[in-house]
């Protein structure tokens, strides 16, 4: 937590001190999330289960994603090829951050700080009449937030998938042409043709059904089950003012972007586990789960992709301010302990 905020500090310190890179927006929300909220607004019992040797501690084996390890033991090589035998621990880990603004550059993880970006792309929400005449566009920040190294609590490094062991700004929507550009976008994803039809759309009713009893359906890899269709994968979209489904589309789509460019990793199952996980270019939609933690934050539960809003979303939202939300990503890891 000292690293935390003494870098934070630091960094904006020096910003601010040297140059106008950095600087204050009175359209940009500040958050306060470096500072008591990292431990206030955190759903901690979103960490459960914890498996080791196969055997769950506290939470319940329902929430265990398909395709997990189910090992007990396993055996990893260090760098010499000797292989050292050990022990599977699984859990769910706090692992980034993803925040979404209508306000180019704008951070609200980093309490209201401002990078040098044009308004060109400025974003927006969608309008009250619920009709396809609506659209809505958001940029969006993707951080590395490994929250249990920060806290100094049990992960040892050998589970840490890729690395980081700080808050660090791994991504930014404004520099990405793809996602202003929803033909641009296509040229990125071509198998978007192939689920461009209404029987593929209709398909996602199913995932919607089974994201909604927390089993979301990984081979529709197309379908963000009840928030809509993750093609294209950009950040317009048509319909309502509701911003949670809208943002909940917007992080699904982030997640199968970055898979798809190597940005994001597999760290769940047996390949996995030796290695700090593997590249897997489609989104394995099982893996993961979020929870809300601007501006009213999810403390008790997390919810997976395509879990209905009606579920966690309603009363999410503070009337008359900018709710341009941010949310924990967690995943699941599988590691060898050895």
């Amino acid at each position: 937590m000292k690293r935390l905020l003494s870098g934070a500090l630091l960094a904006l310190t020096f910003g601010l001190g040297a140059s106008n890179a950095l600087a204050s927006d009175p359209g940009c929300s500040n958050s306060n999330l470096i500072g008591p909220k990292l431990v206030t607004d955190v759903c901690w019992n979103c960490l459960f289960p914890i498996r080791v040797a196969g055997v769950p501690l506290g939470g319940s084996s329902n929430t265990v994603p398909e395709g997990a390890a189910d090992r007990q033991i396993c055996a990893c090589q260090d760098n010499n090829g000797v292989p050292h035998p050990g022990v599977v621990t699984s859990f769910w880990e706090p692992a980034r951050l993803v925040e979404f603004q209508r306000v180019p550059g704008c951070s609200s993880v980093l309490n209201g700080t401002r990078f040098p970006m044009d308004r060109t792309f400025q974003g927006m929400h969608g309008g009250t009449d619920y009709d396809g005449g609506d659209g809505s566009f958001m940029h969006y920040h993707y951080y590395a937030f490994p929250l249990m190294l920060i806290m100094d609590m049990f992960v040892s490094g050998k589970c840490n998938a890729d690395g980081y062991t700080d808050l660090d700004l791994m991504y930014l929507s404004e520099l990405d042409p793809t996602w202003n550009n929803s033909e641009l976008a296509f040229f990125t994803n071509p198998e978007a043709a192939a689920v461009a039809n209404p029987i593929a759309a209709a398909a996602c009713t199913a995932d919607a059904v089974s994201s909604t009893a927390g089993r979301p359906l990984t081979s529709m890899f197309w379908c963000a089950g009840a928030w809509g269709a993750i093609y294209p994968i950009s950040g317009h979209q048509t319909g309502g003012d509701d911003v949670m489904r809208t943002s909940s589309l917007l992080k699904t789509r982030v997640m199968a972007a970055l898979h798809r460019r190597g940005l994001a990793w597999q760290t769940m199952g047996t390949s996995a586990m030796c290695g700090g996980g593997h590249i897997r270019p489609t989104l394995p939609k099982s893996q993961y789960k979020f929870s809300l933690i601007y501006p009213l934050p999810e403390t008790e539960r997390a919810h997976v992709i395509g879990e209905s809003t009606l579920r966690w979303g309603l009363g999410r939202t503070i009337p008359g301010i900018g709710n341009d939300p941010i949310y924990t990503i967690w995943r699941w890891n599988d590691c060898c302990n050895w």
